[in-house]
């Protein structure tokens, strides 16, 4: 099978867009990164695209080169109607679970964006409890809708962002070579220096690993 391009990939998430549109008229999409990690925060992004003003090139981000993402976000903030990006720390994380945390991350961004949506495309198979207004999950949403995937974009750059300043504060974490993620290398990190409040104290005792002594 022949590999689609960039052009035809943000082609076809537009014409899922348009679709949408069509049917609700102004809807926003919303996408997070960084559930998984060890540490630091869970971002969530919200992003009303202007039909009229499309960015080339947007898909899912965990299919983006660094520099692509960094190129593509700095044209949807540019162009987009309105966007909304939030941080969701990890006390939040360890008090209501990464599930809860998320969510309230969705239903905080759709809130704080500057239009009000009439439709809401959800990432994943579930939609925040609480929207004031309609919202459908939309499974691989994030390779599905241009509006999804910018917010995938918006949310992943800023969290990687957010991770390398954290990187200079806490430089014997390694946090920019592993984004806070599980490796062996970070895990060996934590046993020689510890826990920092930055940690997702849950994410440590459910897997098991709290070392003695930090």
């Amino acid at each position: 099978m022949k590999r689609r391009t960039d052009e035809e990939i943000s082609a076809a998430l537009y014409a899922y867009d348009a679709d949408i549109r069509a049917q609700y008229g102004c809807f926003a999409g919303v996408d997070e990164a960084g559930r998984g990690p060890l540490c630091g925060p869970v971002c969530v992004a919200a992003c009303i695209l202007d039909p009229e003003a499309p960015v080339y090139g947007i898909n899912d981000s965990k299919k983006l080169s660094e520099k692509k993402r960094e190129a593509l976000f700095d044209q949807i903030v540019e162009k987009a109607l309105a966007y909304r990006i939030v941080f969701v720390g990890p006390d939040i994380i360890d008090r209501d679970n990464i599930l809860n945390a998320t969510m309230g991350g969705m239903r905080q961004a759709v809130e704080g964006l500057d239009i009000v949506p009439n439709l809401v495309l959800v990432d994943g198979n579930r939609i925040p409890d609480g929207l004031t207004m309609p919202a459908q999950p939309v499974v691989k949403g994030d390779a599905t809708s241009a509006s999804i995937g910018a917010a995938s974009i918006l949310a992943k750059v800023s969290r990687d962002r957010y991770m390398l300043e954290l990187d200079k504060q806490y430089p014997q974490y390694q946090l920019a070579k592993h984004k806070g993620y599980g490796t062996k290398l970070h895990y060996e990190l934590i046993a020689q220096y510890g826990i920092q409040p930055f940690y997702r104290r849950s994410f440590l005792k459910k897997q098991g690993y709290w070392p003695e002594g930090k």
